[in-house]
């Protein structure tokens, strides 16, 4: 006998999108934990989201280690100066205090109180940067890339040190409310790493942050923003509670290889939807989406990358609309 079961709990990135509907200067709302919670609350009731991630910019937690950063009132900080990539650095660095640090305080604010405003109605998310990418948001990008090859072992020193910073602030955010931590690891993508050096350099510290996460008894969300099946298959073996998936790859072909390792989201890409050309494509490519993440269940939706902040509203209220009417799904008895 087939009865209704279960769902494909609904969401999407972009942080932006949603204080943008809020109409709040971005540079007041990232200090703001009473317009953090206010804004979520509103984006819930207007758009009927399943879980929140609460992830104003990369920042929070680096910029007490040094980093200077600027923001606009459309933009979410951005850096105006990494730290210089040696061992003088390094050994300077301490794990800053998340009760009284820069930022850091207001997040934790932010999450109890939304945590405290929708108490079990939805899931709450806090964030965290993996280890290899936040050695790339310390250091810059093209110098931390260009470190792998000259000083591997300064490299590989620093993501440990960022391992442990991560695992404290994952924890401090659990403790303040949050059911799930988004671990962000887009520079670990395909786009700058071969499967071997992911293996060798991003995939460890990105299941020790993983594992910490579950261990504090929440889940640990993986995300690269990835659309190549190697290194999605690589991060399928520290097993996170989810694993998002980047736009540019069949979900079906995803869900075949690794769907019964690991649970799924994502694939949704946001700029085919704000270039929609009308509501009916938007409903379209979210039914497709869907239907390739339902089979065997493990799929929660989610776009593959943030949401424009100028996108149409109607879309994203057409795509949560159709996402919703659609994740049911009959379970075989």
């Amino acid at each position: 006998m087939c009865r209704p079961a279960l769902t494909s709990a609904c969401h999407r990135l972009g942080e932006e999108f949603d204080v943008e509907q809020y109409d709040i200067d971005y540079r007041v709302y990232i200090n703001s934990p009473e317009d953090m919670i206010k804004c979520w609350v509103q984006a819930v009731e207007r758009f009927d989201y399943d879980w929140i991630l609460l992830h104003p910019d990369d920042y929070i937690e680096l910029e007490p280690l040094g980093i200077e950063t600027t923001a606009d009132e459309k933009i979410p900080p951005s850096p105006v100066k990494e730290l210089s990539a040696d061992y003088e650095t390094l050994n300077s660095l301490q794990i800053p205090d998340a009760q009284s640090a820069g930022r850091m305080p207001h997040h934790l604010a932010g999450l109890q109180g939304i945590k405290e405003a929708m108490g079990a109605t939805v899931c709450v998310a806090g964030r965290v940067a993996a280890p290899f990418s936040s050695v790339c948001l310390l250091y810059g990008v093209e110098e931390a890339l260009m470190l792998m090859m000259t000083e591997p072992q300064l490299f590989c020193d620093t993501a440990e040190f960022m391992a442990e910073l991560m695992i404290y602030w994952a924890q401090e955010q659990i403790k303040a409310g949050a059911d799930a931590l988004w671990v962000g690891d887009c520079v670990a993508s395909s786009g700058f790493l071969s499967p071997d050096h992911y293996e060798e350099f991003a995939l460890a510290g990105a299941g020790w942050v993983c594992d910490a996460i579950k261990d504090a008894g929440a889940w640990a969300i993986y995300h690269a923003g990835e659309p190549s099946l190697p290194h999605l298959e690589l991060a399928a073996e520290f097993q996170p509670s989810m694993l998002n998936v980047g736009e540019d790859i069949d979900l079906a072909v995803v869900k075949e290889a690794i769907g019964d390792r690991v649970c799924l989201s994502g694939n949704i890409n946001p700029i085919k939807m704000f270039e929609a050309k009308d509501l009916s494509e938007v409903e379209q490519e979210t039914i497709r989406v869907i239907e390739a993440g339902k089979p065997g269940g493990g799929y929660v939706f989610n776009s593959g990358e943030g949401v424009p902040r100028q996108t149409d509203p109607e879309i994203v209220a057409t795509m949560m609309k159709a996402a919703k009417e659609h994740c049911w799904y009959e379970k075989q008895e």
